[in-house]
């Protein structure tokens, strides 16, 4: 299992880009977290199988059709999973 933290720039709060990935994470068998931060990106922790986390970084390049994503990073994260996916 992997861990993988995202920072997702662009339009993304107020789209419903949360729940969004919290749905799309729970589809690929990821748990993790979606939060809000207060700079206006969205932070996401993801942990799963590598192929299931590329297939959520694919996603997380575009978000819910209300989401303009200019700019996805990411880094190996050292954090705790919580059991399930969760929005903050």
């Amino acid at each position: 299992m992997e861990r993988r933290l995202f920072r997702i720039e662009g339009r993304v709060q107020g789209v419903w880009f949360r729940e969004s990935t919290r749905r799309e994470a729970i589809g690929l068998g990821i748990t993790g977290y979606a939060k809000n931060m207060a700079d206006g990106s969205v932070q996401v922790l993801a942990c799963g199988e590598p192929g299931a986390l590329d297939r959520l970084k694919n996603w997380l390049k575009q978000g819910p059709p209300m989401a303009r994503v200019d700019k996805v990073e990411w880094i190996e994260s050292a954090d705790e999973c919580p059991d399930s996916f969760v929005t903050r």
